[in-house]
């Protein structure tokens, strides 16, 4: 199940059959003709977010996590390391974590402060630890899930969550009321899209994360779809949407798949592309940056989109990061 920190692409592009997917339903996947091959920097755990587990428990693929009862206690071996909020012990190739987290805490920002501990080791890791601290503090599946994601928008839509200027920011951005939303992960971005009663496409590689979204889109009264593909290969027709979105996906990607995905948003869009990117002046490899962006590089990047496709134009500007905004 991957946090919304991750948006790496894990598979090479893949060819699907012209004109065989559609998104008119509530949740698409598209069937690849060849399988999609894992790269080789990458590390992918495939999770089912709403499989059944003990209370206050949850153990997947070498990893368990337990929600801790009554004050920490100091540990002095060396293969445990202690963060304010959690504990991870390493016996082998098993890894415990011990946590202390509220229900109250559960949300995207648990993510950060996974990430900015240093005491997980990939993604793979830091997927499941993440996915076992929401399940072992609320009881039941969908009930986690829903109050992460409650959560999670309630910061988010009350301007208290980081990330909200720049939600705030590319909602004001869009232009018509069809859009698709390139590497959506958990969905936040369209889930509030679809609160303002525009009809949105969710996108992300991970059929679980989709599978996910779509349910608990029912749940929160946000009607969305949701369709499952590589953001460089997406199988709908040219002009699909009058915006297509991508935030804080390209830095993820590298060069030539950053430019693949700009390319097929190009080519989906009938109005306008939106992309924000972070600026930053170390490269953000704990969130899994594979690409350092700053105004220069977005100029470039720009530049060399609307030498490949006649008819559109370009516009950059700053606002917690930097965003490049073209129009047919």
């Amino acid at each position: 199940m991957p946090p919304c920190a991750r948006r790496e692409l894990a598979y090479r592009a893949v060819t699907y059959p012209a004109g065989q997917a559609s998104h008119c339903g509530r949740s698409v996947r598209a069937l690849p003709l060849i399988t999609p091959i894992a790269l080789p920097c990458m590390q992918a755990a495939v999770l089912d977010p709403l499989a059944p587990t003990p209370r206050g428990t949850w153990s997947g693929r070498g990893v368990r996590v337990t929600r801790r009862h009554g004050p920490h206690r100091p540990h002095t071996d060396a293969a445990t390391m202690c963060a304010p909020r959690f504990c991870v012990q390493r016996h082998g190739r098993t890894v415990i974590v011990e946590h202390d987290l509220t229900p109250e805490e559960i949300c995207d920002e648990l993510t950060v402060m996974l990430a900015e501990s240093g005491t997980l080791r990939g993604r793979a890791e830091f997927e499941m630890v993440f996915t076992g601290i929401v399940r072992s503090t609320i009881d039941g599946a969908l009930p986690a899930w829903l109050r992460f994601y409650r959560n999670s928008l309630d910061q988010l839509e009350s301007d208290r969550a980081p990330f909200a200027p720049i939600h705030a920011r590319a909602a004001s951005q869009v232009r018509g009321h069809h859009v698709i939303d390139l590497g959506s992960c958990f969905g936040f971005f369209p889930l509030r899209l679809a609160q303002q009663r525009i009809e949105v496409l969710a996108t992300d590689l991970s059929l679980q994360t989709m599978q996910l979204l779509d349910r608990v889109s029912t749940r929160l009264q946000r009607p969305l779809s949701t369709l499952a593909c590589d953001a460089t290969a997406v199988p709908l027709p040219d002009r699909t949407a009058d915006t297509v979105t991508a935030l804080h996906l390209i830095e993820h990607l590298p060069v030539d798949a950053a430019e693949a995905a700009l390319d097929e948003a190009v080519r989906l869009a009938r109005r306008r592309v939106v992309i924000a990117v972070p600026f930053e002046d170390e490269l953000g490899d704990c969130y899994g940056h594979v690409q350092q962006f700053d105004r220069p590089s977005l100029e470039l990047m720009a530049q060399r989109a609307c030498g490949r496709h006649r008819g559109i134009t370009a516009r950059i500007h700053t606002f917690h990061g930097g965003w490049l905004i073209l129009d047919r």
